[in-house]
């Protein structure tokens, strides 16, 4: 079952409490989410982008994933 964007939000928001999450798309398959959080600072951007698909908790993973697609976005907030 696809997921829904405020699920993706949620599930982004339990690893990143305090962030700045927009989650864009109406599909269900191919989203995009920007994520800006303080805990970034000092990362790259691969492990900023690795913390977050950690977040998702295996939803993008093998067939059974619910996610096909998410443009993701991160950064540090100013």
């Amino acid at each position: 079952m696809p997921m829904q964007a405020h699920e993706i939000e949620e599930l982004i928001r339990a690893s990143f409490p305090d962030a700045q999450i927009e989650v864009q798309g109406n599909d269900g398959v191919h989203m995009a989410a920007m994520v800006a959080d303080a805990s970034f600072k000092g990362m790259n951007r691969v492990q900023q982008q690795r913390a977050v698909y950690a977040a998702l908790k295996g939803k993008m993973d093998g067939p059974n994933g619910a996610l096909h697609a998410l443009a993701l976005t991160t950064k540090v907030p100013e």
